[in-house]
């Protein structure tokens, strides 16, 4: 087998889609939206800049799937038809520049402030949370559990009307889903928890229920957090949900790693947890990895360590020609003048936003 290569094609064995190059951007937070939730041009100005600069995939920030899980000012929603002339001027304007384009849908959960939403946040279980003003979630009903994964399969069937290729759920970083993977957040007794495949169902039941209600040809990407101590997530439950996953029939599994260098354990024999999904679980499904690839030596690394695709999301802020620049050695790292910045197409609230990312942009 011949090695990986940044530039090289790929196509997602179920869909059959063919992605241009093995370069994508990963959502990123940029507070660009409305406050209810529409695009604005700044937006898709930033994201279409990403597609005609060269990137196989461009991902939008998460999506509200519901106001009751949008979790900050400025985010995006795909939770009703009111979205759609935005969503509709953005999946073109990718398309027009040979990109793929994906939606990461996403819910809050006990994340999603109390002053933000007018409620308490809904989760798995009750959990202490700082974003709720009375400091603690709820926890949801079967009705209600029902209903958020219907609320999922609206929104990618609006994301399929509105002309873009695929849709990525979001099952990382302690929101929603996470929080019912994992054994910390979800203590439920019923079918919903306890047990791993309980714990696992809501996701499942998310994929299938899009999968009924999208043509055959949409992508399906999952992202999960390998390990998110915080939840309760281990790595050998992310591998046996992976497993589960693949048979579900996704097209992507997106390791969210933070650091592609991070290893599974803190022993000597510790492999980086890219390699270890590659061992168990490659050649089923793309693996897609993220975290901290900025040159050449890292794409170099994450092919090495079997990922079939890389995303980038800093470096991929700074350069929106990464994809070509990384092999060029010009591909410099923070700080960033807000001059820079603002010539990436970045807008100002945007930049404002990267302010906050110690170090990124220079004073």
């Amino acid at each position: 087998m011949r090695s990986k290569s940044l530039n090289q094609p790929i196509v997602l064995p179920r869909s059959k889609i063919v992605l241009r190059n093995r370069s994508v951007l990963a959502a990123l937070t940029n507070k660009q939206s409305r406050e209810d939730g529409t695009l604005t041009q700044d937006e898709i100005r930033w994201l279409e800049r990403r597609a005609k600069d060269g990137f196989g995939i461009v991902t939008t920030a998460a999506a509200f799937v519901h106001p009751s899980g949008k979790s900050w000012v400025g985010e995006l929603g795909v939770h009703s038809d009111d979205m759609l002339p935005g969503l509709e001027e953005l999946s073109e304007r990718i398309r027009r520049h040979g990109a793929a384009s994906l939606v990461q849908i996403f819910h809050g959960g006990m994340r999603a402030p109390t002053d933000l939403i007018g409620e308490v946040p809904m989760s798995s279980s009750v959990n202490k949370t700082e974003q709720s003003s009375t400091g603690y979630s709820r926890s949801m009903g079967e009705q209600e559990i029902e209903e958020a994964i219907q609320w999922f399969a609206i929104a990618a069937q609006r994301c399929s009307d509105a002309g873009f290729d695929g849709i990525e759920i979001h099952g990382a970083h302690g929101y929603l889903i996470s929080q019912f993977l994992g054994t910390k957040t979800n203590r439920r007794e019923d079918e919903w928890g306890g047990s791993r495949k309980a714990r696992f169902r809501f996701l499942i039941e998310i994929v299938r229920r899009i999968k009924k209600t999208v043509p055959s040809n949409f992508i399906i990407a999952v992202r999960i957090s390998p390990s998110y101590s915080s939840c309760g997530i281990t790595i050998e439950d992310s591998l046996d949900l992976s497993r589960d996953l693949i048979d579900e029939g996704i097209d992507i599994l997106h390791l969210s790693c933070w650091d592609i260098s991070k290893k599974i354990h803190d022993g000597p024999d510790a492999i980086p947890i890219t390699t270890e999904f590659s061992r168990k679980i490659g050649g089923q499904i793309p693996i897609l990895t993220t975290g901290g690839i900025w040159d050449e030596d890292d794409v170099s690394e994450a092919f090495l360590q079997g990922a079939d695709m890389l995303g980038v999301g800093r470096a991929g802020i700074a350069h929106p020609d990464w994809p070509s620049r990384v092999h060029t050695g010009d591909n410099t790292r923070p700080p960033f003048t807000r001059k820079q910045l603002s010539e990436a197409d970045l807008s100002p609230v945007f930049i404002d936003y990267m302010c906050r990312w110690d170090g990124f942009v220079e004073d």
